[in-house]
């Protein structure tokens, strides 16, 4: 138990110190759009222009309507450690089931 509350402990430190991101100038290494490509590599790749309109984040740019940004950033993190946190347990009890 005493390995899970620091888990518990990390994650939550994690999910407050989100916002530093915001102090970034550029934007976070891997979340660009078509358009962010195209500035950078000069060029879209052929799959983003083909199926980058299928997937819209549901917290996009990290904005919650009638939040600020470090408060939405902060709740974007809480949400998704929440989502992963479901999800891993579940599927870990789903996979982990004795007959």
């Amino acid at each position: 138990m005493k390995g899970i509350r620091k888990l518990w402990l990390g994650l939550g430190l994690l999910a407050l110190i989100s916002p530093l991101g915001l102090l970034a100038s550029n934007t976070a290494w891997g979340e660009w759009g078509k358009e962010e490509l195209i500035t950078i590599l000069g060029y879209a790749p052929v799959g983003i222009s083909k199926l980058g309109h299928i997937w819209h984040a549901p917290l996009a740019a990290y904005r919650v309507p009638n939040t600020g940004a470090g408060s939405g950033y902060i709740l974007s993190a809480v949400v998704g450690v929440t989502l992963i946190v479901i999800i891993t347990w579940g599927l870990g009890r789903l996979l982990s089931k004795k007959e």
